[in-house]
This record gives structure tokens, C-alpha cells and sequence, in this order.
């Protein structure tokens, strides 16, 4: 099983999970495509629900930084 990415979209910044044999993936924020293998990448995990369970750690993460400016 391929590992699962958290990747940023280059256009408007959003965050959403790829999979590492996905050769393109579509933003759900924007519809902007993106190249997974030249993607931002912000962390991997081995599975699709590890992934997920990252991408809320890394929201979370986001939105308490913001709240402290």
C-alpha cells in the first residue's frame, strides 16, 4: 500500500490528502490540479486514516498560531 500525503495546494493554500501513486490530484478548495510528486508536502503516514488524522492535527495546529496574532 502506497503512503498517503498531506499536501498544500500551491494556488490557494489549502490542505487535502494524495495518495503517493496519484500522479495528479484536484484541490477540493479551489479545483486548482496539482502535481502530487512536486506538491508541498507537510507530512506522510501509511495509511488513508493516519493521513486524516494528521491533516486535523496540522488544521489545528494552524488555527491555534492564528489565534494567537
Amino acid at each position: 500500500m502506497a503512503p498517503t500525503f498531506v499536501i498544500i495546494c500551491a494556488r490557494c493554500g489549502g490542505l487535502l490528502l494524495a495518495k503517493a501513486d496519484q500522479k495528479t490530484r484536484e484541490c477540493p478548495h479551489c479545483g486548482y490540479t496539482i502535481i502530487v510528486e512536486k506538491a508541498g508536502k507537510l507530512g506522510s503516514a501509511n495509511s488513508a486514516n493516519e493521513a486524516s488524522l494528521l491533516l486535523r492535527k496540522i488544521k489545528s495546529e494552524t488555527a491555534q498560531k492564528e489565534k494567537r496574532f
